[in-house]
């Protein structure tokens, strides 16, 4: 019998398997979200991650999530169960937090929002292992160990795959999908703020065509 959180786990893992990068924005201009988000998906990247850092992070997810077709969107930096609550209501797919609390664990259980939570230590891999996660987010990438500690982890960790972020660069990302538990990586070389504020969607569209033609191992 399928329990609830395999069933939100099927939907992470589905999302974090339509392209080889997550694309990880941070939007400052509201007038921003839909053409960004459209130039993505025309690029092959439709999942989207708008983290919650600025104060129009949720009218953004609820543009793309109701005007652009195509797009998956979710809410990132997510820390509280207010914000995954928030971003249920906004519209997110999806939801990733840089760690996992206690309360935000019993908050994404009740929760109908697929969540990815992160681990950085193989102690934090295993317990949200134990509580039914399959797919975590490896944060911060680079500093905490990069590919190396992730090619540590896929022998005793072999049943969790990850999407690690944090500074991963586009020339780095194919170091991080070679390692056979990667399943894909979070960047956001994608939508670099000079490009954003400048309107620059065909160049960023370039970009996403670039990274959808990279290839994952696992």
């Amino acid at each position: 019998m399928t329990t609830p959180i395999e069933k939100k786990q099927a939907e992470v893992e589905k999302t974090l398997r339509a392209a080889p990068v997550v694309a990880v924005v941070i939007i400052e201009d509201l007038a921003a979200a839909v053409p960004l988000a459209k130039a993505l998906v025309a690029g092959g990247i439709p999942a989207i991650e708008i983290t919650l850092r600025t104060p129009v992070a949720l009218d953004a997810i609820r543009a793309i999530a109701s005007e652009v077709e195509g797009a998956v969107v979710g809410s990132g930096t997510v820390l509280t169960p207010n914000d995954l609550k928030a971003s249920e209501r906004a519209g997110a797919r999806f939801a990733v937090s840089p760690g996992a609390t206690r309360n935000l664990l019993d908050a994404a259980d009740a929760s109908l929002l697929p969540w990815l939570p992160a681990a950085a230590t193989a102690s934090e891999a295993m317990a949200l292992f134990e509580r039914g996660y399959r797919f975590l987010k490896f944060f911060p990438a680079v500093p905490a160990g990069g590919v190396n500690l992730l090619k540590a982890w896929a022998s005793p960790l072999p049943g969790i795959r990850f999407c690690p972020t944090g500074g991963i660069r586009e020339n780095t990302a194919p170091d991080f999908l070679a390692s056979p538990n990667v399943v894909c990586v979070g960047g956001t070389w994608l939508s670099p703020a000079d490009l954003l504020k400048a309107g620059a969607w065909t160049r960023i569209e370039e970009l996403a065509r670039t990274a959808a033609a990279l290839k994952a191992a696992a």
